[in-house]
């Protein structure tokens, strides 16, 4: 199976079904099926080939949904850029991946005219904005006469790819400071993407609510999984402005949201008393896991509604899931593997540990990447032997423990493992007893260099707007929970916490921050 077939099936069992609802547009399955396809041969018409690269530089809209399934149905490799990303970076990208085609506003072309792009041979331009510069050895086309000219064959074009074949490239951040180009093929995302409608039960039935870029995998396969389904997606640009965005919860009907650490944050600041949401099924979480404290207050809030607390990384879309029978008895874990994959825990040696010890977490299915796009030695340090005769397995970098139930805990990043005197602390486990303090809205844990101590742990902390807490009071409600060597040297308090395109805290940046690391 490919991964465009989300679309066909669905366009074939559902046309006149509402399949996406974007910037005050709504598209049946029917016409989403046919502008990808009038879209996927204007690509084939321009030169794009089986494996060829093509850049989607959207926001979320009908227009980047629409740009995704052409390019597959082309026999592409889609990637999509996260619209704020600047002009330095999006060359990097364009060129790492040698990228032959690209979508982008019309409004932003002006940025390609200094740009070095020797590989990209083909710009489609979406919307309007301004008059469309010259793009020097580019052809420039206009998407919105690809999508309306009749004169554009509407039906699918010959598949050509397999389920081996790649399908997607996406860019997460690199240890060199460059980001590294995941690489996934169609098997990849297809099993992915029925583990994860498999536990969530996704049905036809099913309106999702999308606040997070389709760069970020979390929020693209919200777009892929409701396209599995025959679902609706809503899609919205950000979660900017909160009470609009539950008000269009309500009025949709929406039976699924999925979250990141930062808009339950949000959530948890506001007064949703006066918001009922009678058609909510569940909420889901990934990228980073939720304090225990977030998951107790969404229950109180949401009796009704399913949580589901995961875990995940690009490299291999998802890890694990907690039932949400199961978060009231265990809310700090965060599952168990996902249907089709296998999880465990090695020691450094790589040998595999038991329950109750520390260790880095290795995954197992056909989820698991391809690699690093022309990246082999970093892929090698991720993808290592497993215990099959030539097979390969994700080792995560992210230290767990496992209970006799199976159930995984996450303790932290291996790189972020902070050494103070002669003792091994999770940043997490401190994390846990701030986000537990009345007052505290979020919170991320450092460790800095120390003469003395090897690394002294530094809080960072946001609080909420009424709250009045001193660094003393942090220390001291710390020392009520933690061991001594465990309580935070010092305390920063800051409004907000940085963080990467996918939500989660971004400690290099916070130790960049004035103030932080003194």
């Amino acid at each position: 199976m490919q991964v465009e077939s989300f679309l066909e099936t669905s366009a074939d069992r559902y046309p006149h079904k509402t399949a996406l609802v974007s910037g005050g547009r709504r598209l049946r399955y029917q016409a989403v099926e046919e502008q990808a396809n009038r879209l996927a041969h204007s690509l084939v018409s321009e030169g794009i080939e089986r494996g060829d690269r093509v850049a989607v530089y959207l926001d979320n809209s009908v227009e980047a949904v629409v740009s995704i399934f052409a390019i597959l149905k082309a026999g592409g490799v889609f990637l999509v850029v996260n619209p704020t990303t600047k002009a330095d970076k999006l060359a990097y990208i364009l060129n790492n991946c040698r990228a032959k085609g690209l979508v982008m506003p019309a409004s932003k072309a002006a940025m390609l005219a200094g740009m070095d792009t020797p590989h990209l041979q083909r710009v489609w331009l979406a919307g309007g904005g301004q008059e469309e510069p010259p793009l020097v050895g580019k052809r420039a086309i206009t998407l919105a006469d690809v999508l309306n000219d009749p004169a554009v064959p509407a039906e699918r074009p010959g598949r050509t790819c397999i389920d081996i074949d790649l399908a997607a490239l996406i860019y997460t951040s690199g240890s060199t400071g460059r980001p590294k180009g995941v690489m996934l093929t169609h098997l990849n995302i297809v099993s992915a993407a029925t583990s994860i409608t498999t536990y969530l039960e996704n049905t036809a039935d099913d309106i999702i609510l999308n606040v997070l870029p389709l760069s970020f995998d979390y929020g693209l396969y919200q777009v892929l999984m409701a396209f599995k389904a025959g679902g609706t997606i809503l899609l919205e640009r950000s979660f900017t402005y909160p009470h609009s965005t539950l008000q269009t919860m309500i009025c949709e009907k929406v039976t699924g949201f999925p979250i990141v650490p930062t808009i339950s944050a949000v959530l948890l600041q506001m007064d949703l008393s006066a918001y009922e949401f009678p058609a909510l099924r569940y909420i889901t979480n990934t990228a980073a896991a939720l304090p225990t404290g977030h998951i107790r207050r969404l229950r109180a809030l949401f009796p009704k509604v399913r949580i589901y607390s995961m875990y995940g990384l690009t490299e291999c879309k998802r890890v694990s899931y907690l039932p949400p029978d199961q978060i009231d008895i265990r809310p700090s874990s965060v599952g168990r593997g996902m249907p089709n994959e296998e999880v465990y825990i090695v020691d450094e040696d790589g040998r595999r540990v038991g329950p109750g010890t520390v260790g880095e977490l290795v995954v197992r299915g056909s989820n698991v990447m391809k690699g690093y796009w022309e990246l082999p030695e970093e892929t090698e340090q991720r993808l290592k032997p497993g215990p099959l005769p030539g097979e390969k397995v994700l080792h995560t970098g992210d230290l767990f423990q496992m209970d006799e139930e199976g159930y995984l805990y996450f303790v932290g990043r291996k790189d972020d493992i902070i050494k103070t005197r002669g003792e091994k602390v999770s940043p997490r486990e401190i994390e846990e007893v701030l986000h537990a303090l009345p007052g505290v809205a979020e919170a991320a844990v450092i460790g800095i260099p120390d003469a003395v101590l090897g690394q002294a742990i530094q809080a960072i902390v946001c609080l909420r707007d009424e709250a009045e807490l001193t660094e003393q009071d942090i220390q001291r409600h710390c020392a009520e929970h933690l061991e001594d060597f465990m309580v935070p040297q010092s305390v920063v308090f800051m409004n907000t916490l940085p963080r990467t395109d996918s939500g989660k805290v971004s400690k290099k940046l916070l130790a960049a921050r004035p103030g932080v690391g003194a």
